[in-house]
């Protein structure tokens, strides 16, 4: 519980007290809004490796050389914990933005900070709406932002790892459309630190690997035609490696 506490009260300080700052990165923005995001990225990694830090998180990080240098790609990952996102920003390299739901526009200073680190929200009850996070999303692309997206939708609160939710054939449309590279992400131990044992943080042994980036329009036609399901097809060969290398997420717990 402690753990909990502390980082709510990292969390809560940063945010109550970056009013100043982000007035500061909105006037940045007006004269250059290429240096607010970097400069607004790199304050969000810090934070996000402090946490990290002080729940006594280690990250494992396997297939850095897939991530192509220099150039945009759409990050798909399965998505099990809200630690998921901050393994996501603190692992990889370059301008990133990942796709929230819209419900997230209601916190103050978070939503700013999120807009901040080219967050893109999405509207899952509204087609239209989510057809402009769509476009948001190709632009972001073509100025050489990366997005993270969960295919899910949602976290998968399923004991077992492999067991993936269905994953929304529209949600790769950002890459389809802007000719980026995809690339599949496998994450495991996340939900050990925080989602197994709400309200407890505990240290965990998280391991993030990149697959092998592919880009939709070079699939064949029936795999081009459902890509979301191709790719959770890799994502789950990515888990079921690491299972079998290392065990599974409770055996690991179990150990430690």
């Amino acid at each position: 519980m402690l753990r909990f506490i502390v980082v709510a009260v990292i969390l809560f300080g940063f945010l109550g007290g970056s009013v100043g700052k982000l007035h500061r990165l909105k006037e940045l923005a007006k004269s250059n809004p290429n240096q607010m995001e970097e400069e607004s990225l790199r304050i969000v990694r810090k934070m996000f490796r402090l946490i990290l830090h002080v729940v006594g998180v280690s990250v494992t990080v396997k297939g850095m050389e897939n991530i192509p240098k220099g150039q945009p790609v759409l990050y798909v990952g399965n998505h099990r914990s809200y630690f998921d996102i901050l393994v996501g920003y603190t692992t990889v390299p370059g301008k990133l933005g990942f796709v929230a739901k819209k419900e997230m526009l209601r916190y103050p200073f978070l939503s700013d900070w999120m807009v901040n680190v080219n967050c893109l929200f999405l509207d899952r009850k509204n087609i239209k709406e989510g057809l402009k996070a769509i476009l948001e999303g190709i632009e972001k692309v073509k100025r050489g932002v990366s997005i993270w997206i969960f295919p899910e939708g949602t976290r998968n609160r399923s004991e077992d790892i492999l067991e993936l939710l269905p994953f929304k054939e529209g949600s790769l449309k950002i890459a389809e459309k802007s000719g980026c590279p995809v690339i599949p992400v496998a994450i495991s131990g996340t939900a050990d630190v925080f989602e197994k044992h709400i309200p407890f943080m505990r240290p965990s042994r998280v391991t993030i690997e990149f697959g092998t980036p592919f880009y939709i329009k070079k699939l064949p036609p029936e795999e081009r035609k459902f890509a979301g399901t191709y790719t959770r097809k890799i994502i789950i060969e990515m888990l079921e490696k690491e299972i079998s290398s290392h065990g599974s997420e409770g055996n690991q717990n179990k150990a430690g």
